[in-house]
């Protein structure tokens, strides 16, 4: 069987903007991407977690070949070795990789504290996986767990109760700086969900005009008839923000969509007014120089911690409940995962003896010549006893260890020790009933 869980990521808290971009997998290829990371030497089972803040690898690998698969499968996507990447990333393995995802799923690991669209950028990585066959038995039940937690979590904590999100943060920072934003125009570049949670926020804090650019156009009309505004064509852009006092851009582009030399055009049209633009889009939309031009106060997704962090004290009290419920919950866990494995092994083991036993049985019978029959069976007996009494330690001892976080080790070493197969094969599983469920097939 695979024997390690591990997560190898980065995040807001390891890695600069700069780095996180470069680590980021777009949405369009996650699942060839995916694909292309199982295919690695020792990579039983993967998913991989991309966000704004984020960028994270669980994996179930077998042997230390797995953990370099991973440094190498990154290295490979970014142009970092992993001598440049390590201290900006970290490599979690077993409970410590258990928990890491628990926390993550619950909202605890994200920049703004307990929010809620952590728990379905999980869940579509997770399904991701699923539709690609890279998950397997083991990946399936941790998931489902984690997801299974992030909701009990969020229920009894009440932790995201409090409207705190980038979206949020975003807004808020704008209406802190500019005082109001009562009679305010805004043009929103994109028009994703995190576009439209930053537009309820507006209408919310008064913004009287609101303007909605998309590269597919149908999408911005979509948007902006939703709450009342009006949809302007991508090659428009740079034209809109004439009528526009704040700029906010999160697109999934790859490149930057507004640049310095284009603005220095609309600045001069707009008779040299301030603007304000917020970029939330990881990689970037604006390009940092823009922030450098005169009447231009740019923001980009890391200067929305301060306004975060000025929203955190309801929700770290919750936090401090939530760690504990994970906790708990990972004890549990880990015990039930090791009962899940001590199964499988002891089977094996009971079968490897049993084969070990009737092939030298018979080995001994054809060696003995002419045997009575109860000559063959007092042999049989005598092998099976010994077989019997030799196994019967080890088996009782791990059935007690199957009772404890530690029982999986226990599992895998036994398996490592004898060689022991479990029928833990990526290649033969099943895809889990979810993922039938949800295709239809």
């Amino acid at each position: 069987m695979p024997v390690l869980f591990a997560v190898l990521g980065l995040n807001h808290r390891t890695a600069p903007l700069e780095v996180r971009e470069k680590l980021s997998f777009p949405d369009h290829s996650l699942r060839e991407t995916i694909s292309t990371l199982h295919a690695y030497e020792g990579v039983e089972s993967c998913v991989i977690v991309s966000t704004c803040n984020r960028t994270e690898i669980y994996a179930v690998l077998q042997e230390e070949r797995g953990v370099d698969s991973l440094w190498q499968f990154l290295s490979g996507y970014c142009g970092y070795s992993a001598v440049e990447m390590r201290p900006y990333t970290y490599l979690l393995t077993s409970e410590d990789a258990l928990g890491h995802l628990f926390r993550v799923a619950s909202g605890l690991d994200s920049m703004v504290l307990g929010e809620t669209q952590i728990l379905g950028q999980v869940k579509q990585a997770y399904l991701a996986g699923l539709e690609v066959d890279t998950v397997s038995s083991l990946m399936n039940v941790v998931f489902q767990h984690a997801l299974a937690l992030g909701k009990r979590v969020r229920h009894e904590t009440g932790i995201d109760k409090n409207p705190v999100s980038i979206s949020y943060a975003a807004v808020e920072l704008a209406r802190q700086t500019l005082g109001s934003l009562e009679g305010r125009s805004v043009l929103i570049v994109g028009a994703g969900k995190m576009s439209e949670l930053t537009v309820k926020h507006l209408l919310a804090n008064g913004v009287s005009g609101v303007i909605v650019s998309n590269r597919s156009y149908d999408r911005a009309v979509e948007l902006a008839q939703q709450f009342g505004g009006r949809a302007v064509r991508f090659d428009l852009l740079y034209e809109s923000m004439l009528d526009a006092d704040i700029v906010i851009s999160c697109t999934a582009a790859s490149h930057y969509v507004i640049r310095a030399e284009q603005m220095v055009s609309v600045l001069v049209d707009r008779g040299h007014s301030n603007m304000f633009m917020i970029d939330i889009a990881v990689p970037r939309d604006i390009d940092p120089a823009v922030g450098h031009l005169e009447g231009v106060a740019l923001y980009d997704i890391d200067s929305l911690q301060s306004v975060v962090d000025s929203n955190l004290a309801v929700r770290k009290r919750a936090a401090a409940l939530a760690e504990e419920i994970i906790k708990q919950r990972l004890d549990e866990f880990t015990c039930a995962l090791g009962t899940k494995f001590v199964v499988p092994t002891v089977a094996a083991l009971k079968k490897r003896g049993d084969e070990i036993k009737e092939r030298e049985l018979q080995r001994a019978i054809n060696r003995l010549g002419e045997l009575s029959e109860r000559e063959i069976k007092v042999i049989g007996s005598l092998a099976n006893s010994i077989v019997n009494q030799l196994l019967h330690e080890p088996i009782t001892r791990l059935k007690d260890y199957a009772q404890t976080p530690e029982g999986y080790h226990f599992a895998e070493a036994l398996q490592k020790l004898f060689d022991l197969d479990t029928g833990d094969n990526k290649k033969s599983e099943k895809r889990p009933a979810v993922y039938r469920r949800k295709s239809g097939r």
